[in-house]
């Protein structure tokens, strides 16, 4: 593991529309709202951020394979690419990094596609349910992880 204190946290499809979206489900926070969220809490836990949100599964694969020789950790939010990507799944698995899945809602009392996760084949933990609070989360995770690595 590269010896840095930045960690990218990765935002898939449509979670830009966050805080006009599916408010019952997503809340009323905007993604603005989140990352000045877990650029203060990471911050505090002596962590650089790089925050990226992409609708296009390409480009979150090449932020994942970018991370690999310069991050210290991965959080990812993969959106709807959760439930779909075998592409995401390979980059993860060829980064040798901690990563934190995150989602704002409980995919496991959502719709029962939700319920398979690409994404945890490759991460270390995941974090669901808890709004927006589940990035401050991540953040903690994420930096323990690095800190005890």
């Amino acid at each position: 593991m590269p010896h840095s204190t930045l960690i990218l946290v990765l935002n898939g499809p449509n979670l830009n529309l966050l805080g006009t979206r599916e408010t019952d489900i997503y809340g009323t926070h905007s993604l603005a709202d989140i990352e000045a969220s877990v650029r203060q809490r990471a911050a505090d836990a002596g962590l650089a951020v790089e925050f990226h949100q992409s609708n296009s599964e390409a480009q979150l694969v090449d932020w994942v394979q970018g991370a690999r020789d310069r991050a210290a950790g991965l959080i990812v939010n993969a959106g709807a690419y959760t439930h779909t990507s075998v592409a995401l799944l390979d980059a993860l698995r060829a980064v040798d990094l901690p990563i934190v899945e995150v989602h704002l809602s409980n995919i496991f009392r959502r719709e029962e596609f939700r319920h398979h996760s690409y994404v945890s084949q490759a991460a270390t933990g995941m974090i669901s349910g808890f709004g927006p609070q589940s990035y401050d989360l991540a953040v903690d995770a994420l930096s323990s992880l690095i800190k005890n690595a």
